[in-house]
């Protein structure tokens, strides 16, 4: 018999990729989701199950007294949403896939990173936030033996997910022959992952009882800088890459929520040890490299105009600062007296 297996979401960047690969693979999915998302359509044989995973009373009537080989979580972001989870799921799951985020991690952090490296981190609200949740899943492991397992990705895109803050506005400025703003000096070192590869390294994860009680983190292998990254998706849109480098501090005295995604995340070094992962889930054989997935992302926004959305504040300010910091000449040295 297949997994029986429920997703709660199914239609974001990981979870839609995770969703595609379960039903091509034969799992007996359900997906928990309300019915709202067109950007990511669900798997042909997928089962939706359609309620708000916030209206609990919406999500006990929608699944009645089935159980589930495994439910994986992709939507809980706080403390108060894994204890809704536990106390709809525990006795109903033989495992409970907590998708956590490698924004957990210290910044900076030793590297390569492994499982084990020390949490906290004082920029993200959104790590620290992640880290409440695996306390208190960790909790109910050790005292309840609630059925946990935590993976972690860190940046996980899609051929959706332009990889840079401004999304389009990045892309269209590269396409003018503006210049564009990197922060720090761009040579910080970065993870990219293709949803296809977390999702072929996923699913090896799912059922197996060795994996209850660990935490993974999840990610690709292919490490670039990112004046690497900018490069690469200027070349696959035919554009010339005109970086400026602006300190991290000086765009988040410009822009708080901007700085702290980079505080938090971007602006540090990432690199990551998947030994642990590797050895439960071999993933994809042929891992696809961000040059591919440059590529891939041109070509959906070049088919979807209308996600061509250009955030008008935000360009204003990257012109700002970018005057600010833009290298200037240097004065010619006096000549002879």
């Amino acid at each position: 018999m297949p997994l029986k297996v429920l997703f709660i979401g199914g239609t974001g960047i990981i979870s839609a990729g995770c969703a595609q690969l379960a039903a091509a693979s034969g799992l007996d999915l359900h997906v928990l989701n309300r019915g709202r998302s067109t950007l990511r359509p669900l798997p042909d044989g997928a089962r939706v199950v359609n309620a708000d995973v916030r209206d609990t009373d919406a999500v006990r009537r929608a699944i009645g007294d089935e159980q589930f080989d495994v439910v994986v979580d992709f939507l809980s972001f706080t403390a108060e949403h894994v204890e809704a989870a536990l106390d709809l799921f525990h006795g109903r799951t033989g495992q409970y896939v907590f998708i956590s985020s490698a924004a957990v991690y210290e910044r900076p952090s030793p590297l390569p990173l492994v499982e084990s490296a020390p949490l906290g981190n004082p920029y993200s609200a959104y790590g620290r936030n992640k880290i409440h949740c695996e306390l208190v899943l960790a909790r109910a492991h050790a005292e309840r033996g609630f059925p946990v397992t935590v993976v972690r990705p860190s940046h996980t895109y899609d051929a959706t997910a332009i990889p840079f803050d401004g999304g389009w506005t990045v892309l269209d400025r590269m396409r003018r022959g503006k210049e564009v703003l990197v922060h720090g000096d761009g040579t910080s070192l970065w993870t990219m992952t293709h949803t296809e590869d977390f999702a072929h390294g996923f699913l090896g994860i799912l059922g197996d009882p060795q994996t209850v009680g660990e935490t993974y983190h999840l990610t690709g292998d292919e490490v670039l800088t990112w004046n690497e990254i900018y490069r690469t998706m200027a070349e696959a849109a035919g554009a010339e890459a005109r970086l400026v480098h602006v300190p991290s501090a000086a765009i988040a005295a410009a822009d708080p929520r901007w700085g702290e995604e980079l505080l938090g995340d971007k602006s540090h070094s990432l690199v990551f040890d998947n030994a642990k992962v590797r050895r439960i889930s071999p993933g994809s054989a042929s891992p696809i490299p961000f040059s591919r997935g440059a590529q891939e992302i041109v070509r959906w926004y070049d088919s979807h105009p209308d996600q061509h959305r250009v955030d008008e504040r935000l360009g204003t300010l990257m012109d700002a600062l970018i005057e600010v910091h833009r290298p200037r000449p240097l004065s010619p040295a006096p000549g002879p007296v």
